[in-house]
């Protein structure tokens, strides 16, 4: 792995792996869609791409989840399907979004940032334990890798490349 790879994020699968189809390959994207998971995978022909995934965050069921995680950055991943050099070239977004209205909505702000990126939020509550001393338990945690992990294990289990996007086109 050279060092812009690093930089990218862009991963290879492992020897011996056998490339699945283009097909195949999209099936498997497609098919990490659950309805009790924050994301979804779709048809990325509307942005000028293969499939998108980002996080729910238009979604009314989902609102409330997003509106309370303190969540700060919105994140989509564009992917395109290179069929020929088994690629799977993924352009990572996120805009900064902020909390208005009462009740509070999700809004984006005009911050854009692309490349890959993480995005840890966790909530924490501060009790008494059993001895007397004082101890924080996480409440809540969101971690943007919950989005990019699937996409990308699936990626390369399927003997695809990964190929991080930072400058040019997707």
């Amino acid at each position: 792995m050279g060092i812009f790879d690093k930089l990218t994020g862009t991963q290879r699968p492992a020897d011996g792996v056998v490339p699945a189809s283009a097909k195949t390959l999209r099936t498997a994207l497609l098919g990490l869609n659950r309805p009790d998971l924050p994301y979804v995978i779709r048809d990325g022909t509307p942005e000028d791409a293969d499939l998108v995934a980002e996080w729910r965050l238009a979604e009314p069921t989902w609102q409330h989840f997003f509106v309370q995680s303190q969540l700060s950055r919105a994140i989509r991943i564009r992917m395109r399907l290179d069929h020929e050099r088994h690629e799977l070239r993924a352009l990572q977004e996120a805009w900064e979004i902020g909390r208005v209205g009462n009740p509070a909505r999700l809004e984006v702000t005009s911050q854009y940032t692309r490349g890959p990126s993480r995005t840890v939020s966790t909530r924490r509550s501060i009790q008494r334990a059993d001895d007397g001393d004082l101890e924080a338990t996480e409440t809540f945690r969101f971690d943007s890798s919950d989005l990019v992990d699937p996409l990308r294990n699936t990626v390369l289990r399927s003997g695809w490349v990964w190929r991080g996007v930072v400058f040019g086109s997707l």
